[in-house]
C-alpha cells in the first residue's frame, strides 16, 4: 500500500528527518502576527495577532509528505487552519491566480491558486495531535502534500495574493516552479512552457 503511494524516486526513511534552510526562529507570541496582503478584495492588508490566528477554526488532514531530497513521510496527521477559512477572513481579489507564502527571514514559496486551495492544503499548527516542534515549523507552517515539501513552508508569517506568478526563494535558485512529485518536477530546467512566470 505504501509503495503504491510513493511518487517516482522516493523512499520511506527510518524516523522523521528534519530539513530546513537557515536557523530556527524564536516564537514570541506577544509580537507574532500573520499578514495577508497584496491583491486583497478590499485593497487593504489584513493582520492577525497570535490570539486571533490561534482562535480560527481548525481542520484535520491526513496526508503523505514528499521531500525533493527523495524521502517521503507517510500518513501524517496535520491539524490547523484551511486556506478557505483564511480567505473567508481575508478575501482575495477575483483576479488572484497565485499566492506567495512568506516566512521568517524573508523565505518564500509561490503556489498556484489551485494548489493553495486544494483540499489537503493546510496552515498546520499540530502534527499527530501535538503542537508542531520548533524545528518542524512552530507555530504555523503551510502543508501542501501533493507538491514537493519545499512548498510546505515552515514558520509562515504572511500570504501575498498575486495577480501574476512570481518565483519564490528556491524557485529563483533553480527549483521547479510547480513541484509535482508524481512528475518529478525537481528543477527549473524541466519546466514546460506555461509552468513558470514569463
Amino acid at each position: 500500500m505504501e509503495e503504491s503511494r510513493l511518487p517516482p524516486g522516493q523512499y520511506v526513511p527510518r524516523g522523521r528527518p528534519v530539513i530546513h534552510y537557515g536557523r530556527v526562529p524564536q516564537f514570541r507570541p506577544e509580537t507574532w502576527n500573520f499578514k495577508v496582503f497584496g491583491a486583497t478584495a478590499s485593497g487593504e492588508e489584513h493582520c492577525f495577532a497570535w490570539a486571533e490566528f490561534e482562535s480560527l477554526p481548525r481542520a484535520t488532514r491526513v496526508a503523505d509528505f514528499h521531500c525533493v531530497t527523495k524521502f517521503s513521510l507517510m500518513a501524517n496527521e496535520w491539524r490547523g487552519v484551511t486556506p478557505a477559512t483564511l480567505m473567508a477572513a481575508a478575501p482575495p481579489d477575483p483576479g488572484v491566480s497565485h499566492v506567495m507564502i512568506w516566512a521568517e527571514y524573508g523565505y518564500s514559496a509561490n503556489l498556484r491558486m489551485s494548489d493553495f486551495t486544494a483540499p489537503e492544503t493546510l496552515f498546520a499548527m499540530e502534527l499527530d495531535e501535538k503542537p508542531l516542534t520548533a524545528e518542524r515549523g512552530h507555530p504555523v507552517r503551510i502543508v501542501v502534500p501533493h507538491l514537493y515539501a519545499w512548498k510546505s513552508v515552515k514558520w509562515v508569517r504572511a500570504v501575498e495574493y498575486l495577480l501574476e506568478d512570481r518565483r519564490g526563494f528556491w524557485e529563483e535558485r533553480g527549483y521547479h516552479n510547480v513541484a509535482d512529485p508524481w512528475r518529478e518536477q525537481r528543477y527549473s530546467y524541466q519546466e514546460e512552457p506555461g509552468e513558470g512566470p514569463p
